[in-house]
């Protein structure tokens, strides 16, 4: 997924090593669809690229706790409801 360049900041140097091995310690899998990196997602039809989602929407937390590996679908749908909230409680704070 891309990033912005001011959140990109945020991201540790060896966010890429980070990144590589939560995928590898999630069996190169999504953690809540199971679809395997590279395959065809049967729901998309499109090939499965894994990210690495931050439990906590703070990527400077890189704790392994705190990440977990997604295919685009899943890890879009989480960020989705995020970003909802966050929209909403914006508007009640005006």
């Amino acid at each position: 997924m891309p990033i912005s360049k001011e959140r990109k900041k945020l991201y540790p140097k060896n966010w890429k090593q980070i990144s590589q091995q939560t995928i590898i310690l999630a069996g190169n899998q999504c953690e809540l669809c199971d679809v395997k990196n590279g395959d065809i997602n049967p729901k998309t039809g499109s090939k499965v690229v894994l990210t690495v989602h931050h439990l906590d929407f703070d990527p400077t937390n890189c704790k392994e706790y705190n990440l977990m590996a997604l295919c685009q679908r899943c890890h879009l749908r989480l960020d989705a409801k995020y970003k909802a909230y966050k929209r909403k409680q914006k508007e009640l704070n005006k």
